[in-house]
């Protein structure tokens, strides 16, 4: 199988780490930050402007993408690369987290879980196996287990049961997933809640199935920022070093540096896509919310230090005028330079962790970030 990791670097001072994965798609460097393309789209961009501000992988939903379009149509067009002209690494997530946000409409049982659409209403039954058939007609490069993702609070006899459910049915995605292996790589999920013993127990089960890869979910789901990166910090050293570490759905620029520092390799989050779309655009110093009166005639960059297109040829005026304005052109640039940020972000804390600083780079990335853009208006 074209799938392999390998540790490139470690930090002296915390658990950071640089390395390659190699996929059948090409290959990502680690740390790595994944754009959220949940319906084979990632908003705002083609992929032709993924590839030109670094993307190297982004994820897609095979839950989301099994209602609408159809795991067969896609898989009879080629699959999800074909379908959506990505040429580069695909992963998918199974469906997990949507069970937690659809449990107003849902059962869930042992054998899977039955919920209705949010699209019509219908009514379906996604067990394991299912998930995953689905994401090996997707053809995606990375495919996850499905488990359940508990929502905070949740009392522990809660998070115990949800463990061994989880676990239960990572065993069965194991085996559906051996019976018609291709070239696709599988990642077990630990979950477990605000428990650290019930997220080793659930991290020591998973390690005797041998996944390719182990993920943390159930992360910032209104949990404090400080228990999550507790939650890490003990989770990430019981996973083996010699496979890749995915924090799921992570997060805020200051949440990636803890967990790299717990020994994290992939990243994913909206918020950078939809912080675009509301008008609030990360910088090398801080937030700047673009509506903010104050930059109705500012002729200078959005980030000065910043190389995307975006900054690199329209002013802070201009992006102002464009969102307050409701133009489609805001969308598109903001998304740009929201990206770009986070993947050069987590692009050069991977350069720190090679060079050896970095523990420097991080304190220096927060002091820079002290600035708050006060809304003017």
């Amino acid at each position: 199988m074209s799938f392999e990791f390998r540790v490139v670097a470690k930090d002296k001072q915390t658990r950071a780490r640089s390395g390659e994965l190699i996929t059948p798609h090409g290959k990502v460097s680690t740390p790595v930050f994944m754009p959220v393309g949940t319906q084979a789209t990632v908003k705002a961009m083609t992929p032709e402007s993924l590839l030109s501000i670094g993307s190297e992988i982004i994820l897609a939903n095979a839950y989301h993408l099994y209602l609408r379009p159809g795991a067969e149509l896609i898989n009879s067009l080629g699959g999800l690369h074909a379908f959506m002209n990505w040429k580069l690494p695909i992963l998918t997530d199974s469906g997990g987290f949507q069970i937690l946000s659809l449990s107003k409409s849902r059962d869930l049982t042992e054998e899977g879980v039955i919920f209705r659409s949010h699209l019509d209403g219908s009514k379906h039954c996604l067990r394991p196996e299912d998930s995953i058939g689905i994401q090996q007609l997707l053809g995606s490069d990375i495919a996850m287990v499905l488990d359940e993702c508990i929502p905070y609070p949740a009392d522990y006899d809660y998070a115990a049961r949800s463990i061994k459910l989880t676990i239960h049915w990572a065993e069965r995605c194991r085996q559906e997933f051996q019976k018609k292996k291709k070239d696709q790589a599988l990642f077990g999920i630990v979950q477990g809640g605000i428990y650290p013993k019930l997220r080793e127990q659930c991290a020591l089960a998973l390690l005797q199935m041998d996944f390719d890869g182990y993920a943390i979910g159930g992360l910032m789901v209104g949990e404090p920022v400080e228990t999550a990166y507790e939650i890490v910090a003990y989770s990430a050293p019981i996973l083996p070093e010699d496979r890749p570490r995915y924090a799921m759905g992570v997060g805020r620029p200051e949440d990636i540096f803890h967990f790299v520092a717990s020994g994290i390799d992939l990243f994913d989050c909206v918020l950078p896509t939809r912080n675009a779309r509301n008008g609030c655009l990360f910088t090398w110093q801080g937030k700047v919310t673009i509506k903010n009166a104050r930059y109705s005639r500012d002729a200078a960059p959005l980030d000065p230090n910043c190389g995307c297109y975006t900054c690199r040829n329209f002013s802070r005026a201009y992006l102002r005028h464009l969102f307050i304005s409701g133009e489609i052109l805001a969308c598109i640039l903001n998304t740009i330079h929201n990206l770009y940020f986070y993947i050069q972000l987590v692009k050069n804390i991977g350069q720190a962790i090679s060079g050896g600083y970095f523990f420097d780079f991080w304190q220096n990335f927060l002091h820079a970030q002290a600035h708050e853009d006060q809304d003017s208006d």
